[in-house]
């Protein structure tokens, strides 16, 4: 029992490790998702939004492929979802960039986990997709963020001008009643950008103080697009302050009937399943990491802990006895030249190994190769076993020849010869 004790110990240890893990997952709920994904149920993700349209009786679903193929009647949701082929064009505003890793200052969107490297941005062919949707009629909501310009801003003829992030958070009003803001009366958010619009878009929402827009209608083709510059305004936190949740109805229901389609295959989501997904969706990686775990115990359990037990009665009469018997078999049958044979071969391929010699070498390549160690005293050692085997007649010579191969063996051990080493050194 004593010696299954430190297994018990590494046992409950390792229990406590994974339940304890399993507490933190449990606890981070929401935390694998990206920045503004609906599927992040933290601050800065988007669930809340999700959520609040699905329970107000507005079509919302989750994308879950890219936009190379746009067909049917929709309306992409975009929320910091980034473009291929961004750019600074005001040098003076790259300037006003702060460090990397600043939450809403940062230019680039904040990543989670792998999402960094599953997330992918809108490349051409899917933006020139939505331009060609939204000229036939559509209608598209672009959340950017930061204050890059890219191709699908470019196209709209929409400027972004990088907000002070130093300023607190700003209080937006609609300039003029539109179906957009249908009962908002102020809404409350950090803003990114500031955006110049092109003739005829229609502003949705601006700075009560500075005046700047934040949000737009812009007309492309037959179709329309909100651009909104404050990607806060989309997430958890900002929902319940003012008329933040109001005017997301209200701007959805008045792009028009939906589905409104938020996208997270650029988030990192899709919809292709392999065999991992499919175990960590169903709990199968669960079972994956309990035989893992019991494979693991049940190879620690074979080793032993603590001094060794003597072998049993039974094997120790037994070896005794089998001992006696195979040295009164070699004594009646005169095998003492055989017998003394075995003992120095036995000793030659001990010493071979520590020689740097293959196992089978004679006694002499073996003494020669020690000799090249500075062993010299079992070099003499060996020689006479090997010269004392050939002329042994007897039980007392067969004895003196055992003993003097354990002295060898002793000598060699104990004087720290053990440790292997190159030909040639000393």
């Amino acid at each position: 029992m004593r010696d299954r004790f430190p297994l018990m110990v590494v046992g409950g240890l390792v229990l406590t490790v994974v339940l304890g893990a399993f507490l933190v997952k449990s606890a981070q709920r929401g935390e694998f998702a990206d920045t503004l994904s609906t599927y992040r149920a933290q601050e800065d993700g988007a669930r809340a939004l999700f959520l609040l349209a699905q329970e107000s009786g507005l079509p919302v679903v989750r994308r879950m492929s890219d936009l190379r193929i746009v067909t049917g009647q929709f309306t992409p949701v975009l929320l910091a979802v980034e473009v291929e082929g961004a750019y600074e064009q005001d040098p003076d505003q790259t300037q006003l960039a702060a460090e990397p890793d600043a939450g809403l200052a940062d230019e680039d969107v904040p990543r989670t986990g792998f999402n960094a490297f599953r997330a992918a941005a809108l490349d051409d062919t899917e933006h020139e997709k939505l331009l060609e949707h939204v000229k036939a009629g559509g209608t598209l909501v672009y959340v950017p963020w930061g204050s890059r310009e890219n191709p699908l801003l470019d196209a709209l003829s929409v400027k972004l001008t990088k907000a002070d992030t130093t300023l607190p958070m700003r209080t937006l009003v609609p300039p003029l009643p539109t179906p957009y803001t249908l009962g908002v009366e102020r809404v409350e958010a950090k803003v990114q950008a500031y955006l110049t619009l092109p003739p005829g878009a229609v502003p949705v929402l601006e700075d009560d103080r500075l005046g700047q827009v934040v949000a737009a209608v812009v007309p492309h083709g037959q179709g329309r697009v909100l651009v909104v510059g404050a990607p806060e305004l989309a997430m958890n936190r900002a929902l319940a302050r003012a008329d933040n949740a109001q005017f997301w109805l209200s701007a959805l229901a008045g792009l028009g009937p939906g589905p409104y389609e938020f996208d997270e295959f650029h988030h990192g989501f899709t919809n292709e399943r392999s065999v991992v997904d499919f175990a960590r969706r169903y709990g199968l990686h669960f079972a994956v990491v309990q035989l893992l775990l019991g494979v693991a115990l049940w190879s620690v359990s074979l080793r032993r802990f603590g001094r060794p037990h003597p072998p049993p009665e039974s094997v120790r009469v037994g070896a005794t006895d089998a001992l006696f018997a195979m040295g009164r078999l070699y004594r009646e049958g005169r095998h003492h030249a055989f017998a003394a044979g075995l003992i120095a071969k036995g000793l030659t391929q001990e010493f071979a190994l520590h020689a740097g010699l293959p196992a089978h070498s004679p006694a002499a390549s073996v003494a020669e190769g020690l000799r090249e160690r500075g062993r010299d005293d079992l070099a003499r050692g060996l020689q006479a076993v090997a010269a004392e085997a050939d002329t042994v007649g007897s039980d007392s010579d067969l004895q003196q020849l055992a003993a003097n191969a354990a002295g060898l063996r002793q000598r060699l051990h104990s004087a720290g010869a053990g440790r292997r080493s190159t030909p040639g050194t000393t």
